[in-house]
């Protein structure tokens, strides 16, 4: 007789780190009735990457998603945030569990690449893009009546709480409450559950910020019925993070430090400049304090590097010596890797004059812009109207008019968070909790993360 799996919950709880635990009595509870280990991470620590380590046990070298993004070669485009699950190499989690126990069921509640994935129920972030040019809340469920049940029942994936200016715990809530109801009525083998909200006021206001401090106890509440009732269904509960984030103050240009230096090339369209990825010689598509930096002609190498390593605020560069040694040579990774000093992050910015910035700069457009752009977290502090271009833009919505929520700066300064770097300190880092106790200790691998998960579901 084939043994019955022990049901898993994991839930990916971004940004938690054992500093944050001493505000979050449910979880801190947790770890102490069952057992806890540092997580190692991945170069680069960001969601993609991090969340495809655990899902593979392999490196970025191998599964290939090299960060959140990166420039793919054959279109001539820097692609961030896409979903489909087959960017990502490798043998999944769930491939492994259905050779070792046929039959093996698993729900993903907004974990990244979910779209294509051969998991049994689905529930990712996926707005309508109407063909007027208006964008809509919504999210993509598998199967396609999951949707309209989860709708009727907890209303509309609020995709303006899961980023932006009005990021909050909303959203988090919500696919809290998509879980609950999922491991109530479907009772998967393994529920994947993904809860962003410490990304947000970390990035916002730094890791020591009272606001901050809040945000980890708002979470630990909204988690505690999830958590009850896990426990009450006999779920082996584990909790782990991607990354930890830390305090940052030093934004770096580094795309306009290559326009500088005549590596970088723009286009202009009615009086905007767009990055020309295709005739830049050297351009860097910027995530949090990880840099690809892609170079057109091997002749440019020596060169570019020389303009990197004048650029204040970045700390490491990585040739292929350098990505080898960190699991990141692949061939979507840029010929360099830049890696920024701990209070440092990179910026996207690629033009030399704010009054030719594109129009997508000051929109939370996160498909269009050639990098990340945590300044999307913030409404222009310097714009005395903000709000109320902000509440005309939403009426003219509401109308069914066309609209543009210009409200982004474009002065990075006020960001205080970030991540990317392999932190300095264990404290700084991700953690793995689990609620049964004797399980992990001491250090854990990113890498070993699917093969504990396995093995924890009594079929490993």
């Amino acid at each position: 007789m084939t043994k019955t799996p022990t049901p898993l919950l994991v839930l990916d709880v971004v940004g938690l780190t054992p500093t944050l635990l001493d505000h979050m009595p449910r979880l801190k509870a947790l770890r102490s009735r069952g057992s806890y280990a540092h997580l190692g991470t991945v170069l680069p620590a960001v969601t993609c990457a991090a969340q495809s380590t655990f899902l593979t046990g392999t490196l970025p070298a191998e599964h290939g998603i090299v960060g959140n993004g990166w420039y793919f070669r054959d279109l001539g485009e820097v692609l961030l945030w896409r979903q489909h699950n087959g960017l990502v190499e490798g043998d999944k989690l769930w491939d492994a569990a259905r050779r070792l126990h046929p039959g093996y069921t698993v729900a993903n509640v907004c974990w990244w690449y979910a779209m294509g994935a051969d998991t049994d129920w689905t529930v990712t972030p996926r707005p309508i893009y109407y063909a007027d040019g208006r964008k809509e809340p919504d999210c993509y469920t598998r199967p396609p009546a999951l949707h309209d049940e989860l709708t009727e029942k907890l209303g509309t994936f609020p995709l303006f709480n899961f980023w932006g200016p009005t990021a909050d715990l909303v959203s988090s809530r919500w696919i809290i409450d998509a879980t609950r109801h999922l491991n109530r009525t479907r009772h998967p083998d393994l529920t994947l559950c993904y809860v962003p909200h410490l990304d947000y006021d970390l990035q916002r206001f730094g890791p020591e910020d009272p606001r901050s401090l809040k945000a980890a106890a708002d979470l630990d509440a909204a988690l505690a019925p999830l958590l009850d009732e896990a426990a009450a269904e006999g779920r082996t509960v584990v909790v782990l993070s991607e990354y930890g984030i830390t305090r940052v103050s030093r934004p770096v240009d580094i795309n306009r430090a290559l326009r500088r230096a005549g590596l970088l090339e723009v286009h202009t369209q009615d009086g905007m400049e767009y990055l020309d990825t295709m005739a830049s010689r050297a351009f860097a598509v910027a995530d949090h304090q990880v840099a690809h930096v892609y170079v057109r002609r091997p002749e440019d190498l020596a060169g570019v590097r020389e303009v990197l390593e004048g650029i204040d605020g970045v700390g490491e560069l990585l040739d292929e010596e350098g990505k080898k040694e960190h699991g990141l040579d692949h061939p979507r990774s840029g010929e360099l890797v830049a890696v920024a000093e701990p209070d440092a992050w990179f910026t996207y910015y690629y033009w030399l004059d704010d009054a030719r910035a594109p129009d997508f700069a000051q929109l939370v457009e996160i498909h269009r812009k050639p990098g990340y752009d945590p300044v999307e977290l913030f409404m222009d502090p310097l714009d005395p109207y903000v709000k109320v271009k902000a509440a005309k833009a939403l009426a003219r919505k509401k109308l069914g008019l066309r609209y543009r929520m210009a409200v982004v700066p474009l002065d990075p300064s006020p960001v205080r968070g970030s991540h990317g770097r392999l932190p300095d300190r264990p404290e700084d880092g991700p953690v793995l909790l689990c609620s049964r106790p004797g399980e992990v200790s001491g250090q854990l691998a990113a890498t070993a993360v699917k093969s504990l998960l396995l093995r924890l579901a009594g079929i490993g």
